[in-house]
């Protein structure tokens, strides 16, 4: 995300004084996914491509977006992954899987942890949904630790059922994000210097 398109969402957070950016960095961000089917759990990653999630406690006001690189999928068969890329999430296709929020339910307290809901659009497989994500933020001075989980309901979203005759896997995917960052104040003077 390039410094212009970060301050314009950081201006539409307005001039509490309270916004505050969280950078999630690859080298430092995991995104886990579990699977469920009759027989046993599978479990995978993806990798994240960006992230950055603006925000102001005061307000609720939200902004960013995090992009996720669906074509790193993997659970660790290559068989499996193949039919995952091309079958149900046609990774060629469809690259990238972000989510962009809005509105923060709660307040991050920048001591200790915090309880919040992250509500935005997820987009995956060429459609957006709305949806609200509960996030664990866990703070220590400048250093911000977020764990997020939610459900992914794929088959509901239009993507194809990789379920077989003998074979029956859950229509759902448990998602995990676990990201550790800087938590940056963005004061009102350097929001209109970034113009």
């Amino acid at each position: 995300m390039n410094r212009l398109i970060l301050s314009t969402l950081l201006l539409a957070l307005g001039a509490s004084g309270a916004e505050h950016q969280f950078h999630l960095a690859p080298e430092s961000t995991q995104v886990n996914w579990t699977l469920k089917d009759v027989i046993h759990t599978v479990h995978g990653t993806f990798k994240l491509r960006r992230g950055d999630v603006v925000f102001d406690s005061d307000t609720g006001k939200a902004g960013g977006e995090i992009v996720v690189d669906a074509t790193s999928g993997e659970s660790g068969s290559g068989a499996r992954d193949g039919r995952m890329h091309k079958n149900v999430l046609e990774s060629a296709k469809y690259p990238d899987i972000s989510f962009a929020p809005d509105r923060l339910d709660g307040k991050v307290e920048l001591t200790g942890a915090s309880d919040v809901k992250l509500h935005g659009v997820f987009r995956i497989h060429g459609d957006s949904h709305e949806i609200t994500v509960p996030v664990r933020v866990t703070a220590n001075g400048d250093t911000i630790d977020a764990d997020i989980k939610f459900e992914v309901p794929f088959v509901a979203w239009g993507m194809k059922d990789p379920s077989t005759f003998l074979l029956k896997v859950d229509k759902s995917v448990a998602i995990e994000v676990r990201a550790s960052a800087r938590l940056s104040r963005t004061a009102s003077a350097s929001l209109s210097a970034g113009r």
